[in-house]
C-alpha cells in the first residue's frame, strides 16, 4: 500500500477543495491511490455540517476587513480557521482498507498529530468527548473529515506558528471558552520550521496507517492530474 504526498504550496481554499474532490472521485474509481495533501491556505473560515451561526463572533464586514473568506463544507464539526503558520493536512484515503470505521479513523488522525508533537517534546492528548488534540485545556489541532463512497477527505489542522488572534473571530469548533494554542506559544524560539513539521506528520501518518511505501509528488503534477478528473 503506497501513499503519495504533496505540498501544494499557496492554495486558495476553493482550489484546495476542488483538488480534494477530484482526487476523491479518482480514488473511488480506482484511478489513483491514497494521498496526503498539504496546502498553504490564506486566512479562511470553514463551517462544517455541525456549524451554527452562534459559533461565528465576527460579522461579514469584519471578516472582509481582514481579508478572510468563509466556506460551508461537508466535513463534520463546526467552524474553524485556516491560515498562514498552520499545518493543514488532507488525507485522501480509501477507508475500505481501514475497516470502514470512521471513529477509528478519526482517532488515528489524532494519533498522528499527537506523535508529531511528541517529536518536539510537546505532551499532547485527546480530550474526552471533544474531537481534536489538546495540550492541557488548550486546543492545538482541529480534526474534521468527510466521506464519499468510503473515501475520506478533509483532515487535520495543527497550529505551528499562526496568528492566534484570528481565532478570536469564532468559537473554535463551536466550543465556548476554548483557548487555542500553538507550537510557537509552547516552544518559543525552539519552534521548528513548518516544513519540518510537515515532513514529520507525513512520516507519522504513513506509519500509523500502515503504508509500506510513500512518495513525495510535485504540486504541478497533482494539479495537472486533477484537471482531467471530474469531481462528480
Amino acid at each position: 500500500m503506497k501513499l503519495s504526498i504533496c505540498h501544494l504550496g499557496p492554495t486558495p481554499y476553493g482550489e484546495g477543495l476542488d483538488i480534494q474532490e477530484r482526487l476523491v472521485a479518482a480514488r473511488a474509481a480506482g484511478e489513483t491511490g491514497d494521498w496526503l495533501l498539504f496546502p498553504d491556505h490564506p486566512p479562511v473560515l470553514t463551517v462544517g455540517r455541525g456549524g451554527s451561526d452562534g459559533s461565528l463572533i465576527a460579522d461579514a464586514a469584519a471578516l472582509a476587513a481582514r481579508g478572510i473568506e468563509r466556506f460551508e463544507v461537508t466535513r463534520g464539526g463546526d467552524v474553524t480557521w485556516h491560515g498562514p503558520g498552520q499545518l493543514v493536512g488532507y488525507p485522501i484515503v480509501d477507508l475500505s482498507g481501514h475497516g470502514r470505521d470512521l471513529h477509528r479513523y478519526l482517532r488515528g488522525l489524532e494519533d498522528v498529530v499527537i506523535a508529531t508533537l511528541a517529536a518536539w517534546d510537546i505532551a499532547a492528548e485527546r480530550s474526552a468527548g471533544r474531537t481534536g488534540v489538546w495540550v492541557g485545556e488548550r486546543k492545538i489541532a482541529s480534526i474534521g473529515i468527510a466521506v464519499r463512497r468510503w473515501v475520506g477527505y478533509h483532515g487535520f489542522a495543527l497550529n505551528v506558528a499562526p496568528d492566534l488572534s484570528d481565532f478570536d473571530l469564532i468559537h473554535p469548533c463551536g466550543l465556548r471558552g476554548v483557548r487555542m494554542t500553538s507550537m510557537l506559544e509552547l516552544l518559543g524560539p525552539s519552534t521548528p520550521d513548518l516544513s519540518d513539521v510537515r515532513r514529520r506528520s507525513a512520516l507519522e501518518l504513513a506509519q500509523r496507517f500502515g503504508y509500506q511505501d510513500s512518495e513525495w509528488r510535485s504540486a504541478s503534477e497533482v494539479r495537472a492530474f486533477t484537471r482531467h478528473v471530474s469531481a462528480a
